[in-house]
């Protein structure tokens, strides 16, 4: 059963082939050689890109994205992907927030109820997929439409606004900041320890992937579920534990968001769902399931922040963002089309 989830992975690697070819198979390649492109062209046309400080700042916006395109990249792996991703970042933030400062309660509860509540809506979307074989598209859409209704106007119903309340006076705050918001110095440049965070849960998604028997299941659902049911593999629990991990980046990140700017909101989100897909799609995951890697989404998280950035110390229009965020997908998708039967042709 493990065997035909890593094929998937690598590629087909038959006897003979030469190693440009099994290397240009990993999904992550292509995604690599365009993020070393932009830094470069970064690098010539924006100057200040060299600083130190500047690529702290363009490692802090790559981590915000990266940390979320992590668990949207597994779950595209599996075959799935979650429209709702951007709003429930905001949700978990409103959550803690309102909670904290409604009751009168340490910060520390509010984090922990947010964090149920996050998994709690992970486990809805997974659920209501298996039982009843609805499009992704469509239940996250709904849970989607749900959350931003609901954030808009819960939020007013409790504050007569539609920000939540400074909570940075109250108790717990000041641990809670230093676990998801703190920053720490490198050299006399400021680093955001999100940037850690991220790169500990790419290490991590990384190694669950290709070390252990639940990265195999997750290949092998996004591959045929049926098939990996015949073998099996526990889809049910593969599928729901996929959105719950969606969860779990969206608590995160709206845990850092509120202790980095002390109030919410309850407005945004809207449209980051999709910047999360696009950088697991430029990471060299598939739409369709089955294929990708943990490390393609840091790259393609990378290339945002890069890009986002560049663009503005570069001096030019940021209203490009949009035009470059739009080439880099459709490039990333033409590559990785390109590079996949370039690997596969015998």
């Amino acid at each position: 059963m493990s065997a035909a989830p890593q094929a998937v992975t690598a590629g087909p690697r038959p006897a003979g082939r030469p190693f440009a070819l099994r290397l240009l198979a990993r999904p992550e390649v292509g995604v690599l050689l365009g993020a070393v492109a932009v830094l470069v062209f970064f690098l010539i046309a924006a100057p200040s890109v060299r600083q130190g400080g500047s690529m702290a700042t363009v490692l802090y916006q790559s981590s915000t994205i990266g940390i979320m395109a992590l668990p949207v990249a597994l779950l595209m792996i599996g075959g799935e992907f979650d429209l709702s991703s951007g709003v429930a970042v905001v949700t978990s933030a409103l959550t803690a927030s309102m909670l904290s400062y409604q009751l009168t309660v340490n910060v520390w509860t509010g984090v922990l109820v947010a964090l149920a509540l996050s998994l709690g809506v992970g486990a809805f979307n997974g659920w209501v997929l298996v039982k009843t074989r609805l499009p992704s598209f469509l239940v996250t859409l709904g849970t989607f439409l749900i959350l931003q209704g609901v954030n808009l106007a819960v939020t007013k119903l409790v504050t007569d606004n539609v920000a939540t309340d400074d909570i940075s006076d109250m108790d717990g705050f000041g641990q809670a900041k230093a676990l998801f918001a703190a920053s720490f110095d490198v050299g006399g440049v400021e680093v955001k320890i999100t940037v850690v965070w991220w790169l500990v849960f790419a290490a991590l998604a990384t190694w669950v992937l290709l070390r252990t028997k639940y990265g195999n299941w997750v290949f092998a659902v996004g591959g045929d579920q049926d098939s990996a049911r015949a073998v099996g593999v526990p889809v049910t629990f593969t599928k729901i534990s996929l959105f719950m991990l969606v969860g779990f980046g969206a608590w995160f990140v709206g845990m850092h968001q509120l202790f980095t700017f002390n109030t919410v909101q309850s407005g945004e989100g809207v449209g980051q769902e999709l910047i999360y897909i696009a950088a697991a799609v430029i990471g060299g995951c598939l739409l369709t399931g089955g294929y990708g890697s943990a490390i393609g989404p840091v790259f393609g998280a990378f290339m945002f922040g890069m890009v986002n950035q560049g663009i503005v110390y570069a001096g030019w229009n940021p209203d490009w963002f949009k035009a470059f965020l739009g080439a880099m997908l459709l490039g990333a998708v033409l590559i990785n089309l390109w590079v996949r039967r370039a690997a596969t042709r015998r």
